[in-house]
């Protein structure tokens, strides 16, 4: 099966092609220019792995949170995809994609996202699973929520392109503390 993934939620664009044969992955730190680069991402993906466009089975994208204008630019692209190639599509949640890498994380993973205006579009999870419902909400919101799911095994795991904000935010007013994703030096 050949799946196209296209995340465009956040400042970094991303792109996976995955077929029978492997996996191909683009990745930009582009800020507002996902139109500019999105489709010849996609192409590049395509030669990489020696298949036309008309080869795909399947196409997704982020279904947010994240940037209005990002996400509109995914959807767009990936609806398109699916009605000129006569595919399905499917549309995964942020949060749940950004979570899933660290499913067997002993404690929390609290993947977030800068919602502006000191708020953060969040969500908990252990063990792989969502714990509650999805967030938008101010740091002492997120502290309650971690108080109230119950201590882990060991710290809580920030993960999401704001982690290290909502570390400055949460960090010290968080009992047991929070593991960085060393990923998310961004």
């Amino acid at each position: 099966m050949n799946i196209l993934a296209l995340d465009t939620a956040a400042a970094v664009l991303s792109a996976a092609l995955s077929t029978e044969a492997g996996v191909w992955y683009f990745e930009a730190d582009c800020g507002l220019r996902h139109g500019e680069l999105l489709m010849g991402a996609v192409d590049r993906l395509l030669d990489g792995a020696g298949i036309e466009s008309a080869d795909l089975d399947l196409a997704a994208c982020m279904k947010g949170p994240g940037s209005f204008t990002g996400l509109r630019i995914a959807f767009a692209a990936v609806k398109g995809l699916s009605l000129s190639l006569g595919i399905p599509m499917v549309s995964v949640p942020t949060l749940d994609c950004m979570a899933a890498p660290w499913d067997s994380w002993p404690g929390i993973v609290l993947p977030v996202m800068d919602a502006k205006k000191g708020r953060f579009y969040a969500a908990l999870y252990r063990g792989g699973q969502r714990l509650g419902a999805y967030m938008d909400a101010p740091p002492e919101e997120l502290i309650a929520a971690l108080g109230a799911a119950g201590p882990g095994e060991g710290p809580a795991l920030l993960t999401g392109p704001a982690a290290r904000l909502a570390l400055e935010k949460l960090g010290r007013r968080t009992p047991g503390g929070f593991f960085v994703d060393p990923g998310e030096n961004r």
